[in-house]
């Protein structure tokens, strides 16, 4: 990683849960934190989050101040690149303290009733690499599959949101949703998510992490910024924004984040199913 220029201009990248209904949510979040760095002599703070940037792209970026990251594609692709400041706590179904699960959803009229009755079924995941939708489900998985083909199919949905529309709308049968984001879809998207039913909850694991990036020097920086960002969440006049982002505080980093979602990884590849199929 090269070191960071003293007048390279540094990013903040809030893209996990940032769904067109949160925006001004998180924007306000931002702002709270950014005058929190201010406060503490932090150079170089961005007014803004950017948008411009994916959340991979943010990831690797040698100027991420800050960030926040799905833990399996960070422990699995940009451990080196990026170090973990935070790990925030929510307050929707399915999370306790500062993990969270993943719902395992059907649609309410399906008959199954535990997961060896989705044998055969269509799933459909968000993400190839995603902790949530793929990791903490193959996890589930693999005792069951007895290393052979589980599902009929595995389709990519590109998005949590998108997983619910299918199958809600019958063109899948079962995917798995962070619950943070299933929680934000009963409220954003109540049809589609009156029209299924949490079969299941997934193994807990540790809540998506902010990060920043790993560039010399920066030991000091990540102090600050959980500090920015644990002031930032307790002010007062933040609370309709937690309430808003489902936010209920921040804890220190997790010293088992990236080690937990390659255990889980690593328990599937050893029953035999190293691929959700």
């Amino acid at each position: 990683m090269r070191e960071r220029g003293v007048t390279a201009p540094r990013i903040a990248s809030l893209p996990m849960y940032d769904y067109p209904e949160l925006t001004e949510a998180h924007d306000a979040l931002w702002t709270a934190v950014a005058t929190q760095l201010h406060a503490a002599g932090v150079p170089e703070v961005p007014p803004w989050r950017d948008r411009k940037l994916g959340a991979r792209e943010s990831w690797r970026h040698p100027d991420l101040l800050l960030g926040q990251g799905c833990e399996y594609p960070l422990a699995k692709f940009h451990a080196d690149q990026i170090r973990v400041v935070a790990t925030p706590r929510y307050t929707s179904p399915g999370c306790a303290g500062a993990t969270y699960r993943s719902a395992v959803i059907v649609r309410s009229t399906d008959g199954a009733r535990t997961l060896e009755d989705l044998r055969g079924r269509r799933c459909v995941i968000n993400e190839v690499d995603s902790n949530s939708g793929m990791n903490l489900l193959r996890a589930a998985i693999a005792p069951l599959a007895n290393g052979e083909r589980f599902f009929a199919s595995v389709g990519i949905s590109g998005a949590h949101r998108r997983s619910l529309t299918l199958v809600a709308g019958g063109e899948a049968d079962v995917a798995a949703l962070d619950c943070v984001s299933f929680a934000h879809f009963q409220r954003f998207e109540p049809q589609a998510a009156a029209r299924v039913r949490v079969l299941c909850w997934t193994a807990p694991s540790p809540s998506l992490p902010y990060v920043t990036a790993r560039v010399a020097g920066d030991e000091d920086t990540a102090r600050v910024l959980h500090d920015a960002l644990v002031a930032a969440v307790a002010a007062p006049q933040l609370r309709a924004v937690r309430e808003r982002l489902l936010l209920d505080g921040i804890e220190p980093p997790h010293e088992q984040c990236f080690a937990e979602v390659l255990r889980l990884e690593r328990q599937a590849i050893e029953l035999g199913y190293p691929v959700l199929r």
